[in-house]
């Protein structure tokens, strides 16, 4: 039996450096080691770009219940999906991204649950830089 060896943690930069486009094209569609990484890695990673461009967790939030209550694609024609143009446009990668491979309203579930992941891990960010200055 294989046992899963420990990995190690890896730096903001290390995780800001993953491409969450390639990780929700290959996570969103089969369950197994790319969901996981995809809700883990992947969300920090996305978590650490937002956050590079000062989004608030409640704007990710926001954008999970759109993509929740019309769909990935929707989401991804809209011309403003989070406020700000740097913004809008990785969150308009990630959802051009997931509409790829998303083809059915589990996977909208799916894609809104991930945004919402990434919303709490920013929330976390932002409340522990807070609480240390």
């Amino acid at each position: 039996m294989n046992t899963p060896q420990p990995q190690q943690p890896r730096t903001d930069s290390q995780l800001a450096a993953l491409d969450v486009g390639i990780m929700l094209r290959f996570g969103l569609p089969a369950e197994g080691a790319h969901r996981s990484a995809l809700f883990a890695d992947g969300a920090v990673a996305a978590a650490i770009a937002a956050d590079g461009l000062g989004v608030l967790p409640r704007a990710l939030t926001f954008l999970g219940e759109v993509v929740r209550a019309g769909g990935t694609r929707y989401a991804a024609a809209l011309p403003e999906p989070l406020p700000g143009g740097a913004a809008a446009a990785l969150a308009r990668g990630w959802l051009e991204a997931a509409a790829m491979v998303v083809t059915d309203p589990s996977g909208d579930l799916l894609a809104a649950r991930w945004l919402e992941a990434v919303a709490a891990v920013l929330a976390l960010r932002i409340t522990h830089r807070e609480a240390a200055s």
